[in-house]
Order: C-alpha cells, then sequence, then structure tokens
C-alpha cells in the first residue's frame, strides 16, 4: 500500500474515534439531564 492510503485509513480511524467519543458524551449528556430534572421536580416538591 501507498503513503497515501494509510494516512487516509489513519484519518478514518480518527474521525470514527471523534465521532465514537462524541456520541459517549451525548450519551451522558442525555442521562445528566434527565438526573438534572429529576432533582428538579424532588426540589419543587419540598417548597
Amino acid at each position: 500500500m501507498s503513503a497515501e492510503t494509510y494516512l487516509f485509513m489513519a484519518n478514518v480511524a480518527v474521525w470514527l474515534g471523534i465521532a465514537g467519543y462524541l456520541c459517549f458524551l451525548g450519551g451522558k449528556a442525555s442521562g445528566l439531564e434527565k438526573r438534572v430534572a429529576q432533582l428538579e421536580l424532588l426540589g419543587d416538591r419540598d417548597d
């Protein structure tokens, strides 16, 4: 294989890693939003 092919494969691997990390962060953010909503509901009950 040529150097350009390796460069392209590395570029694809990096972007796949970035996309996977962003999906991971999106999942974590979604979970945190649910927890904040639950805490807000609990806070409203106490007021």
